[in-house]
C-alpha cells in the first residue's frame, strides 16, 4: 500500500522526497550520529517512521520548498513565452521568403532603369540629330516621342527600385528585432533553469539537515522508541504518535488466574499384585 509520505507537498514531488529520504538512509553511515542505525531500529524501519511522520519532516523545509515551486513554474512560464517566440520567428521567416521570384524581381529591379535610361539616350540623340537635318525627316518626331517615353519609364524604374529598396530595408530590421527578442528570450530560460536549480538543491539541503537527519538522529537516541514496532508507541520528544502497539503476551507465570490454565492428571495404573483385596496372588 502506497502511503501518503508528505501530504503538503505537490504530487510531482513525492517520489522526490522518497529519493531524497532512501539517498539519506543509504549514505547515513557517513554521519558519527546515524551510526547506531541496525542496532535497535533499521532502516526499513527509520523509513517507514519518516513517511509516517509525513509534515512533520517536511515541513522543516518549507521555506525553500516555496521558493522552488515557484522558480519552477516561473521556468515554465517562460518556456512558453520562448516557444510563442520561435513560433513567431518562423511566421516572419515565412513571410520573409513568401515571394519566390525575388531573385527575378531584384535583377528587373536594377536592369529596367539601365535599359530604360539607354534606350531613351538613343533615341532623344538620333531624334534631335534629324532634327538638324535640311529637310526634316518625318519620323524625326517619333524618335523624339519614343526617347521622352523611354525616359520616364527610366524614372519611373528608379522610384520602383527606390521603394523596393526601402520595403526590403525594414524587413531586414524587422527581422533582426525579432531574433533580437529570441535571442533574449533565449538567455532567459538559461538564467531560469540555474536559479531552478540553485532552488532545489536549497530545498534537498535544508529537508534533510534540518527534517530527516534530525529526525533520525531522534528515533535513534530515544530507548522510549520500541524497535519491535515499525513506529514509535507514544510521543516521545520530536518524534509524532503514529498509532503502532505490540500485542501484549504474558507468560505462565506473569498474571492469570490459575483456573485460566487446563490442568491435567495422570491415570491410575496398578499392577495385578496390588490390585487391592479382590485380587489376592494365588
Amino acid at each position: 500500500m502506497h502511503m501518503n509520505s508528505a501530504p503538503h507537498l505537490l504530487a510531482e514531488d513525492r517520489p522526490e522526497f522518497e529519493r531524497i529520504l532512501d539517498e539519506a538512509l543509504r549514505t547515513a553511515h557517513e554521519r558519527p550520529e546515524l551510526s547506531g542505525i541496525g542496532d535497535r531500529l533499521n532502516a526499513v524501519q527509520l523509513r517507514t517512521m519518516v513517511l509516517a511522520a509525513g509534515t512533520f519532516v517536511t515541513e522543516r523545509a518549507a521555506a525553500e520548498y516555496e521558493n522552488y515551486v515557484q522558480a519552477r513554474e516561473e521556468l515554465r512560464s517562460s518556456s512558453t513565452a520562448a516557444a510563442r517566440g520561435s513560433a513567431l520567428t518562423a511566421a516572419v521567416e515565412d513571410v520573409s521568403l513568401e515571394p519566390s521570384g525575388a531573385g527575378i524581381g531584384a535583377v528587373v529591379a536594377v536592369l529596367a532603369p539601365v535599359l530604360a535610361g539607354t534606350a531613351a539616350a538613343i533615341f532623344l540623340l538620333v531624334g534631335y540629330i534629324l532634327k538638324m537635318l535640311n529637310p526634316v525627316p518625318a519620323f524625326a518626331d517619333t524618335m523624339l516621342t519614343a526617347g521622352w517615353f523611354f525616359g520616364a519609364l527610366t524614372a519611373a524604374a528608379i522610384l520602383a527600385a527606390a521603394v523596393g529598396l526601402l520595403i526590403t530595408a525594414v524587413r531586414n530590421g524587422a527581422t533582426q528585432v525579432v531574433a533580437i527578442d529570441e535571442d533574449s528570450e533565449a538567455d532567459a530560460p538559461d538564467e531560469r533553469t540555474q536559479e531552478l536549480a540553485r532552488a532545489r538543491e536549497a530545498w534537498r539541503h535544508a529537508l534533510l539537515e534540518r527534517g530527516i537527519y534530525p529526525f533520525l538522529r531522534d528515533a535513534l537516541a530515544d530507548p522510549s522508541v520500541d524497535p519491535g514496532a515499525p513506529a514509535p508507541r507514544r510521543p516521545i520528544g520530536r518524534i509524532p504518535t503514529l498509532g503502532y502497539d505490540r500485542p501484549g503476551f504474558d507468560s505462565p507465570d506473569e498474571g492469570g488466574s490459575p483456573a485460566n490454565h487446563p490442568s491435567f492428571t495422570s491415570p491410575d495404573f496398578t499392577s495385578p499384585d496390588f490390585g487391592g483385596p479382590e485380587h489376592q496372588p494365588d
